[in-house]
């Protein structure tokens, strides 16, 4: 990874977290909208890009990898409370341990995803040959910068809410925002990260599906069993944006 890749995945998520610091009183309905943009996003990047990369490499197997990623992370949301997808139920009074379950949640999660940033040009490389700035594994970055924007926010505005001082959360969300830049450094610098590189991508596809399912999934009117139209145009353009990239 570059530099600017690390300060961006940093500044990014640092950032979501820190505008709930200044909306205390705000709309659900725009994180509603980021989320299913970046959802179909999510699943754009993964049928598109990180699906046919992992099953040139290894054809046989690795579908176990996707599904050990996609129960993974539903194991993680049992912890984080489903933070990753824009939950905010928060907890007045609520203790440490409350806090301890969502960080580790949200953290394990965060840290698994960055584990294949700093090698994935390999797999792209040679699925896809010589490709644009932005398709040459870029599209991993993003996404996984997409959806920990909301998640940051809603972390931060569970925490306020539920009773915690602004510092406990400000540094929470520091520690949130440094640990996908953490766990790519750590697998720059060690030869497991090339060399598991293609499983490590397969359980964060699994974990992508699970999110990005979810994410949708939630998107319409439970009653109703509809999507508003500002929710499909906010899907189409996240579909779209993972086309463009192809």
């Amino acid at each position: 990874m570059e530099i600017w890749e690390y300060i961006l995945l940093f500044i990014s998520v640092a950032l979501g977290g820190a505008l709930a610091f200044v909306l205390r009183q705000f709309k659900s309905s725009w994180i509603q909208l980021l989320l299913s943009f970046s959802g179909a996003y999510i699943l754009g990047v993964t049928a598109l890009h990180l699906l046919p990369s992992v099953y040139h490499e290894q054809p046989a197997s690795i579908g176990i990898w996707v599904l050990l990623g996609f129960f993974l992370q539903l194991s993680l949301e049992q912890l984080s409370k489903g933070v990753e997808h824009g939950h905010i139920h928060a907890h007045q009074h609520a203790g440490s341990g409350f806090a301890i379950s969502i960080m580790v949640g949200l953290c394990l999660h965060a840290f698994l995803e960055g584990l294949p940033l700093s090698h994935y040009h390999e797999l792209t490389h040679s699925h896809h040959g010589n490709e644009s700035w932005f398709g040459a594994g870029n599209h991993l970055l993003f996404g996984i910068i997409l959806h920990k924007i909301p998640a940051a926010f809603a972390l931060v505005t569970l925490l306020l809410r539920s009773g915690f001082k602004s510092s406990v959360a400000f540094g929470l969300l520091l520690l949130f925002a440094s640990m996908s830049p953490l766990a790519a450094q750590l697998a720059d610098i060690s030869e497991w990260g090339s060399r598991w590189l293609v499983y490590i991508v397969a359980v964060v596809v699994g974990s992508f599906l699970h999110i990005a399912t979810t994410i949708l999934f939630e998107s319409d009117d439970k009653h109703q069993h509809r999507i508003s139209w500002k929710k499909l145009l906010a899907i189409g353009l996240g579909l779209g944006m993972g086309l463009v990239t192809l």
